[in-house]
Protein backbone atom coordinates (compact mmCIF):
# COMPACT_ATOMS: atom_id res chain seq x y z
CA UNK A 1 0.00 0.00 0.00
CA UNK A 2 1.80 3.07 -0.80
CA UNK A 3 -1.29 5.83 0.79
CA UNK A 4 -2.24 6.30 3.56
CA UNK A 5 -6.23 6.12 4.28
CA UNK A 6 -7.75 8.95 6.12
CA UNK A 7 -11.06 8.07 8.02
CA UNK A 8 -13.02 9.30 10.77
CA UNK A 9 -11.74 8.71 14.28
CA UNK A 10 -14.72 6.66 16.05
CA UNK A 11 -15.23 4.94 18.98
CA UNK A 12 -12.27 2.46 18.02
CA UNK A 13 -9.80 4.88 19.20
CA UNK A 14 -7.65 7.79 18.27
CA UNK A 15 -4.95 5.01 17.97
CA UNK A 16 -5.53 1.67 16.75
CA UNK A 17 -2.41 -1.14 16.33
CA UNK A 18 -3.64 -4.78 14.61
CA UNK A 19 -1.58 -7.57 14.69
CA UNK A 20 1.59 -5.38 14.51
CA UNK A 21 4.86 -7.06 14.30
CA UNK A 22 8.47 -5.63 14.27
CA UNK A 23 11.89 -7.72 13.42
CA UNK A 24 15.27 -6.52 14.28
CA UNK A 25 17.28 -8.80 12.22
CA UNK A 26 16.17 -12.11 13.21
CA UNK A 27 15.16 -10.36 16.58
CA UNK A 28 11.05 -10.76 16.52
CA UNK A 29 10.68 -7.50 18.98
CA UNK A 30 7.09 -6.79 18.36
CA UNK A 31 4.63 -9.83 18.54
CA UNK A 32 0.74 -9.13 17.31
CA UNK A 33 0.53 -6.25 19.22
CA UNK A 34 -2.85 -5.22 19.14
CA UNK A 35 -3.71 -1.77 20.89
CA UNK A 36 -6.52 0.60 20.93
CA UNK A 37 -6.51 4.43 22.42
CA UNK A 38 -9.34 6.53 22.56
CA UNK A 39 -9.03 10.47 23.09
CA UNK A 40 -8.27 11.26 26.36
CA UNK A 41 -7.17 7.90 27.75
CA UNK A 42 -3.51 8.08 29.79
CA UNK A 43 -1.83 4.94 29.14
CA UNK A 44 1.56 3.69 31.09
CA UNK A 45 3.84 0.70 29.45
CA UNK A 46 5.83 -0.93 31.77
CA UNK A 47 8.13 -3.73 31.79
CA UNK A 48 11.61 -5.45 31.80
CA UNK A 49 14.36 -3.60 29.72
CA UNK A 50 14.03 -4.72 26.32
CA UNK A 51 10.19 -6.02 26.44
CA UNK A 52 8.96 -3.61 23.07
CA UNK A 53 7.82 -0.81 25.27
CA UNK A 54 9.89 2.20 23.70
CA UNK A 55 9.79 0.38 20.36
CA UNK A 56 6.13 0.04 20.70
CA UNK A 57 5.64 4.05 21.10
CA UNK A 58 8.32 4.62 18.11
CA UNK A 59 6.33 2.87 15.58
CA UNK A 60 3.36 5.64 16.31
CA UNK A 61 5.04 8.36 14.78
CA UNK A 62 7.82 6.44 12.40
CA UNK A 63 10.59 6.98 14.49
CA UNK A 64 10.51 3.03 14.03
CA UNK A 65 8.95 1.04 11.70
CA UNK A 66 6.58 -1.92 11.45
CA UNK A 67 7.10 -4.78 9.28
CA UNK A 68 3.61 -6.45 9.47
CA UNK A 69 0.26 -5.32 10.81
CA UNK A 70 -1.85 -1.95 10.73
CA UNK A 71 -1.12 1.33 12.43
CA UNK A 72 -4.09 4.00 12.40
CA UNK A 73 -3.44 7.37 13.90
CA UNK A 74 -5.92 10.20 14.57
CA UNK A 75 -7.36 8.95 11.15
CA UNK A 76 -4.30 8.39 8.96
CA UNK A 77 -3.01 4.76 8.35
CA UNK A 78 0.88 4.96 8.94
CA UNK A 79 2.44 3.35 5.30
CA UNK A 80 5.52 4.51 4.02
CA UNK A 81 3.78 7.36 2.56
CA UNK A 82 6.20 10.24 3.53
CA UNK A 83 3.71 13.02 3.28
CA UNK A 84 1.11 10.90 5.33
CA UNK A 85 4.15 10.32 7.83
CA UNK A 86 4.94 14.08 7.94
CA UNK A 87 1.15 14.47 8.91
CA UNK A 88 0.77 12.32 11.17
CA UNK A 89 4.14 14.04 13.24
CA UNK A 90 2.24 16.75 13.40
CA UNK A 91 0.00 15.87 15.40
CA UNK A 92 2.03 13.82 17.75
CA UNK A 93 4.41 15.18 19.83
CA UNK A 94 7.20 12.94 21.37
CA UNK A 95 9.68 13.60 24.60
CA UNK A 96 12.69 11.42 24.70
CA UNK A 97 14.82 10.05 27.76
CA UNK A 98 17.72 12.20 26.68
CA UNK A 99 15.88 16.13 26.14
CA UNK A 100 17.44 16.13 22.57
CA UNK A 101 17.50 19.83 23.01
CA UNK A 102 19.17 21.95 20.24
CA UNK A 103 22.61 22.92 22.53
CA UNK A 104 23.36 25.96 20.14
CA UNK A 105 19.70 27.55 20.44
CA UNK A 106 18.21 29.30 22.87
CA UNK A 107 15.02 27.76 24.93
CA UNK A 108 12.72 29.80 23.20
CA UNK A 109 14.65 28.78 19.77
CA UNK A 110 14.76 25.53 20.42
CA UNK A 111 10.61 25.60 21.20
CA UNK A 112 10.02 28.10 18.17
CA UNK A 113 11.91 26.23 15.50
CA UNK A 114 9.11 23.40 14.43
CA UNK A 115 6.00 25.75 14.55
CA UNK A 116 7.98 27.70 12.52
CA UNK A 117 9.44 25.44 9.80
CA UNK A 118 6.32 22.88 10.09
CA UNK A 119 3.58 24.56 10.96
CA UNK A 120 4.73 27.66 8.89
CA UNK A 121 3.77 30.17 11.46
CA UNK A 122 5.28 33.19 11.65
CA UNK A 123 8.03 34.24 14.08
CA UNK A 124 5.78 36.33 16.45
CA UNK A 125 3.02 33.93 17.08
CA UNK A 126 5.25 31.53 17.47
CA UNK A 127 7.22 32.83 20.10
CA UNK A 128 3.94 34.03 21.40
CA UNK A 129 2.79 30.09 21.98
CA UNK A 130 6.34 28.96 23.27
CA UNK A 131 5.84 31.81 26.14
CA UNK A 132 2.65 30.43 26.46
CA UNK A 133 3.85 26.83 27.05
CA UNK A 134 7.35 27.79 29.24
CA UNK A 135 4.79 29.44 31.06
CA UNK A 136 2.67 26.72 31.28
CA UNK A 137 5.95 24.30 32.77
CA UNK A 138 7.11 27.03 34.76
CA UNK A 139 10.28 28.18 33.30
CA UNK A 140 9.51 31.61 31.14
CA UNK A 141 12.63 33.23 32.60
CA UNK A 142 14.72 30.75 31.13
CA UNK A 143 13.97 31.71 27.65
CA UNK A 144 16.91 33.16 26.56
CA UNK A 145 19.20 30.47 27.94
CA UNK A 146 20.72 27.96 26.58
CA UNK A 147 20.33 24.04 27.30
CA UNK A 148 23.33 23.80 29.07
CA UNK A 149 22.11 26.47 31.41
CA UNK A 150 19.87 24.70 32.49
CA UNK A 151 19.10 21.70 35.13
CA UNK A 152 18.17 18.54 33.88
CA UNK A 153 14.73 18.75 35.39
CA UNK A 154 14.23 21.69 33.18
CA UNK A 155 15.29 20.58 30.07
CA UNK A 156 13.22 18.39 30.36
CA UNK A 157 10.24 20.49 30.77
CA UNK A 158 11.68 22.20 28.07
CA UNK A 159 11.42 19.16 25.90
CA UNK A 160 7.06 18.98 26.56
CA UNK A 161 7.16 22.75 26.24
CA UNK A 162 8.42 22.03 23.07
CA UNK A 163 6.53 19.26 21.71
CA UNK A 164 3.35 20.93 22.98
CA UNK A 165 3.80 24.66 20.48
CA UNK A 166 2.93 21.97 17.50
CA UNK A 167 0.04 21.60 19.31
CA UNK A 168 -0.22 17.66 19.14
CA UNK A 169 -3.42 15.74 19.60
CA UNK A 170 -1.50 12.86 21.31
CA UNK A 171 2.17 13.00 23.53
CA UNK A 172 4.29 9.58 23.51
CA UNK A 173 7.22 10.37 26.57
CA UNK A 174 9.69 7.63 26.11
CA UNK A 175 10.80 6.79 29.60
CA UNK A 176 11.41 11.06 30.32
CA UNK A 177 12.81 10.64 33.92
CA UNK A 178 15.02 7.57 33.63
CA UNK A 179 18.21 9.89 33.10
CA UNK A 180 17.09 12.63 35.62
CA UNK A 181 18.57 12.74 39.44
CA UNK A 182 15.69 11.78 41.73
CA UNK A 183 15.27 15.46 43.14
CA UNK A 184 14.76 16.70 39.25
CA UNK A 185 11.77 13.69 38.70
CA UNK A 186 9.18 15.33 40.55
CA UNK A 187 9.06 18.34 39.00
CA UNK A 188 8.80 16.54 35.20
CA UNK A 189 6.50 14.41 36.81
CA UNK A 190 4.15 17.10 38.20
CA UNK A 191 4.31 18.91 34.33
CA UNK A 192 2.51 15.49 32.91
CA UNK A 193 0.24 15.48 35.40
CA UNK A 194 -0.90 18.63 34.69
CA UNK A 195 -1.27 17.40 30.62
CA UNK A 196 -3.26 14.47 32.24
CA UNK A 197 -5.62 16.92 33.94
CA UNK A 198 -6.18 19.00 30.77
CA UNK A 199 -7.16 16.15 28.71
CA UNK A 200 -3.95 14.78 26.71
CA UNK A 201 -3.78 11.94 25.13
CA UNK A 202 -0.79 10.19 26.39
CA UNK A 203 1.18 7.06 26.39
CA UNK A 204 4.35 6.44 28.70
CA UNK A 205 6.90 4.23 28.67
CA UNK A 206 7.99 4.38 32.91
CA UNK A 207 8.79 2.52 36.04
CA UNK A 208 7.27 5.81 38.04
CA UNK A 209 4.75 3.55 39.23
CA UNK A 210 3.60 5.92 41.36
CA UNK A 211 2.96 8.33 38.75
CA UNK A 212 0.93 5.09 36.72
CA UNK A 213 -1.34 4.52 39.68
CA UNK A 214 -2.34 7.89 40.41
CA UNK A 215 -2.60 9.16 36.53
CA UNK A 216 -3.33 6.46 34.34
CA UNK A 217 -6.34 5.12 33.10
CA UNK A 218 -4.08 2.16 31.60
CA UNK A 219 -1.33 0.30 32.45
CA UNK A 220 -0.01 -2.12 30.36
CA UNK A 221 2.32 -4.38 31.16
CA UNK A 222 4.97 -5.96 28.16
CA UNK A 223 7.42 -9.01 28.34
CA UNK A 224 9.13 -10.51 25.44
CA UNK A 225 7.90 -8.00 22.62
CA UNK A 226 4.08 -8.60 23.48
CA UNK A 227 1.70 -7.25 25.78
CA UNK A 228 1.01 -9.49 28.84
CA UNK A 229 -1.62 -7.80 30.49
CA UNK A 230 -3.67 -4.86 30.61
CA UNK A 231 -5.97 -2.98 33.42
CA UNK A 232 -7.51 -0.11 35.22
CA UNK A 233 -4.47 0.57 37.76
CA UNK A 234 -6.16 -0.36 40.87
CA UNK A 235 -6.64 -4.01 38.85
CA UNK A 236 -3.27 -4.06 37.63
CA UNK A 237 -1.45 -3.43 40.86
CA UNK A 238 -3.72 -4.83 43.53
CA UNK A 239 -4.93 -7.91 41.29
CA UNK A 240 -2.00 -8.83 38.56
CA UNK A 241 -3.57 -12.15 36.80
CA UNK A 242 -0.43 -12.86 34.87
CA UNK A 243 2.76 -14.74 36.33
CA UNK A 244 4.90 -12.72 34.53
CA UNK A 245 3.41 -9.49 36.02
CA UNK A 246 3.27 -10.62 39.37
CA UNK A 247 7.24 -11.24 39.07
CA UNK A 248 7.64 -7.74 37.70
CA UNK A 249 5.78 -5.83 40.21
CA UNK A 250 7.26 -7.69 43.02
CA UNK A 251 10.65 -6.74 41.87
CA UNK A 252 9.98 -3.38 40.91
CA UNK A 253 7.86 -2.62 43.93
CA UNK A 254 9.81 -1.93 46.98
Amino acid sequence: MSEAIKQPVGPEGIIQMQGVNKWYGQFHVLKDINLNVKQGERIVLCGPSGSGKSTTIRCLNRLEEHQQGRIVVDGTELTNDLKQIEAIRREVGMVFQHFNLFPHLTILQNCTLAPMWVRKMPKRKAEEIAMHYLERVRIPEQAHKYPGQLSGGQQQRVAIARALCMKPKIMLFDEPTSALDPEMVKEVLDTMIGLAEDGMTMLCVTHEMGFARTVANRVIFMDKGEIVEQAAPNDFFDHPQNERTKLFLSQILH
